[in-house]
């Protein structure tokens, strides 16, 4: 049976419909399914750091993330409590393909931004419907099955399934998707949003045990997520609110601000486990959180969607259009994922333990401060335009340390 389709996509947020809308652009016969409807919220830091927002500029998307009233991110400033007091680390990130600012658009601005794009470039869009087991012939996916919100049965065929259905990812679940590099959940954080509280551009403080930052968004609200070490989460949870407040007053400053702020929407929280998944097999693919998931605490998640869904759309299209063996292609894929992202990945899931900083890198973040290229690159670190190998690495810090004259 000839398929409908040349790929299905499961999941139409930001890998799932960039993807879809990626493949679509080069001429191949896409499907992306969804069980949400657009626009809809979905629980997200919304941080799109420099990276992310040149992949927005390349995919002509920019300049409606921006129309839509989303703030510019242009300063970045790291509070840390370090055994003499308070240090505080401000500056810009250096620039990816020229670009240094971030945005963190609400997931019902961007979401809608990006399913819409996908349409316009021709992939059919089904919201409201769930997938709900894959269709396998001789030990290859062949497509999906599923059912509407009517609960009428879908059946599609494809080429390829490709799963971008999030962290709990069926897709995945079902194909039994190998799981490396894991590590355990390792903080619980709740959000919510602020009007009335002016931020510097992204704010981040971090303690003991202790995380939270203020990040600018739409309707000129400020989303301020507060972090706890995971072992601690049913604490949390016996009085979230409470907990909430608690933990913002251990910076005076910044709780001052809250004070005069009214929250308007309620607490949401969460935890997100670590791995990378091989993200193929024969018939299947995996992109976006389905593939590979880190700790928010860095705010990498919509730009590793978008880097996961280019480098997915150039492994089909050398097999498909350039006939490079199937596994060759995605091997490539995973490989060249894997090389970017590691780095990042452990220095995220060492962050995410919220430890105390050891001496040496209090001694680094002291020498720091009065040195603004050395801000400007401790911050490129959590934008993802530097390597933490790069900027922790014995040669910079030693260079550092004399520059300063430590």
């Amino acid at each position: 049976m000839r398929s409908k389709y040349d790929v299905i996509v499961v999941g139409a947020r930001c890998a799932g419909s960039t993807t879809a809308m990626l493949l679509a652009r080069r001429g191949y016969r896409v499907l992306a399914v969804d069980r949400a409807t657009f626009p809809s919220d979905a629980l997200s830091t919304h941080m799109i750091n420099a990276p992310g927002v040149a992949a927005l500029r390349r995919f002509g998307l920019l300049d409606a993330v921006i129309a839509a009233g989303t703030p510019a991110i242009d300063k970045f400033t790291f509070n840390f409590a370090l055994t003499d007091g308070p240090v505080s680390l401000s500056g810009r990130p250096l620039p990816s393909d020229g670009i240094r600012t971030g945005y963190a658009p609400r997931r019902t601005l961007l979401d809608k931004i990006l399913v819409d794009a996908a349409a316009s470039a021709g992939v059919q869009i089904r919201e409201g419907c769930t997938f709900d087991e894959l269709i396998v012939e001789d030990d290859v996916v062949v497509g999906i099955r599923g059912h509407d919100r009517d609960g009428v049965t879908v059946e599609e065929r494809a080429r390829l399934v490709i799963g971008a259905d999030g962290r709990s990812s069926r897709v995945a679940k079902l194909v039994e998707a190998e799981e490396y590099h894991t590590r355990p959940r390792l903080q619980y954080q709740y959000f919510t949003y602020w009007s009335g509280l002016p931020t510097d551009g992204f704010e981040i403080y971090s303690l003991p045990s202790r995380c939270w930052a203020a990040i600018p968004t739409n309707d000129d609200l400020t989303l301020v997520v507060v972090c706890w070490p995971n072992a601690e989460r049913l604490a949390f949870r016996a009085d979230i609110e409470g907990n909430y407040r608690a933990t913002l007053e251990l910076w005076p400053e910044f709780a001052r601000r809250v004070d005069h702020a009214t929250r308007v929407e309620p607490f949401s929280g969460a935890a997100c486990a670590n791995y990378f998944r091989k993200p193929y097999g024969p018939g299947w693919a995996l992109v976006g959180d389905a593939a590979y998931s880190r700790d928010p605490i860095t705010a990498q998640g919509i730009s590793d969607a978008f880097e996961g869904a280019e480098l997915l759309t150039t492994a089909v299209h050398s097999h498909l259009n350039d006939n490079l063996p199937y596994e060759v292609a995605m091997a490539d894929y995973q490989r060249i994922r894997d090389q970017r992202r590691l780095p990042l990945y452990e220095h995220t899931t060492q962050l995410a333990r919220l430890e105390a900083p050891s001496p040496e890198l209090e001694q680094l973040l002291l020498a720091a401060r009065t040195d603004q290229a050395a801000m400007d690159g401790f911050v490129s670190v959590g934008a993802g335009t530097i390597s933490p190998t790069e900027y922790f690495g014995p040669g910079n810090v030693t260079e550092l340390l004399e520059r300063v004259g430590r």
